[in-house]
């Protein structure tokens, strides 16, 4: 894609409406489906590495960590998770199960990435930002298309896709895919016993009621899938107090969409959309049956020729029901949550194709800490048609989730060398959401149709952030609190370079500092360090993207983190390659390596109840896909 394609390429994300990259006063980037292609990726998880500024870390076989400035664990939970307009965040934790979200890569659009706060438009746990995975029509995806592979980490893949025509103005398609991760492996060398395979099929339904002007879209998936872990559960008969117990979860699943959209003009549209998602995951140490419902509505109109409004509303049911555990229980088992939203957002052309101003807010109401109110104001000003400044302030907030309410978890600590205590840490209705202030700057750019440049600059003051306090008069006992509070700031650069008509580079840097606090009246003494030492302070991406000739692509991606202090991860550099043969229209073939520069390396410590670490191998593999 040229530059000044990609720079004049649609988003949505930012703005719940089409509009130019070049002119989104966000940190947006875009993954194109040229470049999870061209990546070698097979889940979403792996893909995300190639935006700019996410921190995106393998924990093991299926497990990932992933944030935007700062927080991330294997449970972030500051960052909004959209496919296809469908939230795949779990209220579980307020964050994302990344080993069972995905559809078949090639059928995916676009993934639209925002760094910094959405909470405006999307509401809650939109804090440090948005993903949003948009699938293609399905009238783009006509014919025939079948691949698979394997490799020696990823011992099996295959997809199987076929779309048609249902008339003039109405087509659909249906696929199915399989994958089949080996084993990691632990720090001695041993197999980390945590294989992964899961299979999903799905559909898509596209009709155009009336041309340009009507459409409505249904779809669906169904996926089931098996998850092998090593967990570290509470045992009270043991002097450790603890016991490691290899399980192999199931994980199952669906979900159904469907969305009505009419335009009234180039200024003026609504859409309706409405879906029914069900999960269940069981596991060892803990089962979870959850339903949710969402209806969503919006409207956008122009009052005059120099302002652009839009609105919405909706409602949101999810129910849960879990099964509890000596190690972790929720009370009461059972729980309904509602969440009703509406938001109001004015584009503001103070002077036309030159300076914008964007004000608007978010107003949600849930259940666990009443009426949120989040507002947000963006200039946008453009005093060339290659050269845009921006700028913003807004406020977001994360709200408790059902687990920070009512878990219960037991533990062991080691209070000196082989003497193990009991612990139990205790959620908490009195919790309350976490705040967040942000303020960024930001500088996009194109440079004589070979460079374009992109910078944005943030500061974030939180505050009521989660603490652990323990009971001064018995230190076994642990209740969340919102007791910690700070600031982080960072910049993020990325550009991107067309050497030669055959030859592109892409490359990216982001620099993160975090300062946090505790209150006086805190007993927390360890999440301070913990969260600021889980988060690389430097961190660089270099992709080089060959077109060679007779077919041939070569592409290489070098990637690098910053160590990871408070959970003991050495910084890393790594490398991937991919060669692609075109053999013709129909068929093309690929080899590819991941983590070539060493045998294994850590990316991420697991926290969660003594999970052992995890080392992720170097790996090749090949692919073969058809098309006709």
């Amino acid at each position: 894609m040229p530059l000044e394609a990609l720079l004049q390429m649609e988003v949505t994300t930012s703005a719940r409406h089409p509009e130019k990259l070049s002119e989104s006063p966000a940190a947006i980037s875009v993954i194109t489906q040229e470049d999870i292609h061209r990546s070698g990726a097979t889940t979403i998880a792996e893909a995300l590495r190639l935006a700019p500024g996410l921190e995106v870390a393998r924990l093991d076989s299926s497990d990932w960590a992933i944030s935007a400035r700062g927080f991330n664990d294997e449970y972030a939970n500051k960052l909004l998770v959209l496919q296809d307009g469908r939230t795949i965040y779990t209220p579980l934790f307020s964050g994302v199960f990344w080993d069972v979200q995905g559809t078949m890569l090639e059928d995916i659009d676009r993934i639209e990435v925002i760094r910094g706060p959405g909470a405006t438009l999307w509401g809650a746990n939109a804090v440090n930002g948005v993903i949003s995975i948009i699938s293609r029509s399905a009238r783009d995806t006509q014919g025939t298309l079948l691949s698979l592979g394997g490799g020696s980490e990823d011992r099996g893949f295959a997809a199987a896709r076929y779309g048609g025509k249902i008339s003039d103005d109405a087509w659909f398609r249906v696929y199915a895919n399989y994958y089949n991760h080996d084993d990691q492996v632990l720090p001695n060398g041993d197999a980390a016993d945590d294989e992964w395979q899961i299979g999903r099929t799905g559909f898509r339904l596209d009709w155009e009621l009336n041309p340009d002007l009507d459409l409505v879209t249904l779809q669906g998936d169904l996926y089931r899938g098996e998850v092998a872990h090593i967990f570290g559960t509470f045992d009270p008969t043991s002097p450790t107090f603890s016991r490691s117990v290899h399980d192999k979860a199931t994980v199952d699943g669906g979900n159904v969409l469907g969305r009505w959209s009419h335009v009234f003009s180039a200024d003026s549209d609504l859409s309706l959309q409405m879906y029914y998602d069900r999960t269940e995951r069981n596991t060892v140490i803990f089962k979870e049956q959850r339903d949710t419902f969402d209806v969503d509505f919006q409207h956008r109109f122009g009052l005059w020729n120099w302002n652009s409004v839009i609105w919405g509303v909706g409602y949101r049911l999810t129910a849960d029901r879990v099964g509890n555990s000596p190690t972790i229980s929720l009370f009461p088992e059972k729980r309904a949550l509602n969440l009703y939203s509406a938001f109001l957002q004015d584009e503001i052309k103070i002077v036309p194709d030159v300076l914008g101003l964007t004000l608007g807010s978010k107003f949600e109401h849930n259940d666990f800490t009443g009426f949120e109110i989040q507002p947000g104001a963006r200039l946008l000003w453009t005093p060339h048609t290659d050269h845009t400044v921006w700028a913003s302030v807004s406020r977001a907030v994360r709200t408790p989730s059902r687990a920070e309410d009512d878990i219960v978890l037991n533990s062991s600590a080691e209070v000196a060398p082989g003497v193990f205590v009991p612990t139990t840490i205790h959620g908490t209705r009195n919790f309350d959401s976490e705040e967040l202030i942000a303020y960024e700057l930001g500088y996009r750019s194109q440079f004589k149709e070979r460079v374009s440049l992109d910078l944005a600059g943030f500061y974030n003051d939180y505050t009521h952030l989660r603490s652990l306090e323990t009971d001064p008069l018995n230190p076994t006992q642990v209740t969340l609190g919102n007791k910690l509070y700070g600031s982080s700031y960072g910049l993020e650069a990325a550009a991107t370079v067309r050497l030669l008509d055959w030859w592109r580079l892409k490359g990216s840097y982001t620099w993160l500092d975090m300062n946090l606090h505790q209150r006086s009246s805190s007993t927390d003494n360890t999440s301070v360090d913990r969260t600021e030492g889980s988060n690389p302070q430097n961190q660089f991406m270099i992709r080089s993207l060959m077109d060679l000739p007779h077919g041939l692509s070569l592409d290489a991606t070098l990637r690098y983190a910053d160590n990871l202090s408070a959970i003991k991860v050495d910084s890393y550099l790594t490398l991937d390659v991919r060669l692609g043969w075109q053999i013709n229209r129909h068929v093309e073939l690929e080899i590819g390596g991941q983590n070539l520069l060493q045998p294994r390396h850590t990316e991420f410590n697991p926290s969660f109840i003594q999970t052992p670490r995890t080392e992720i191998q170097r790996a090749v593999y090949g692919r073969l896909t058809i098309r006709f």
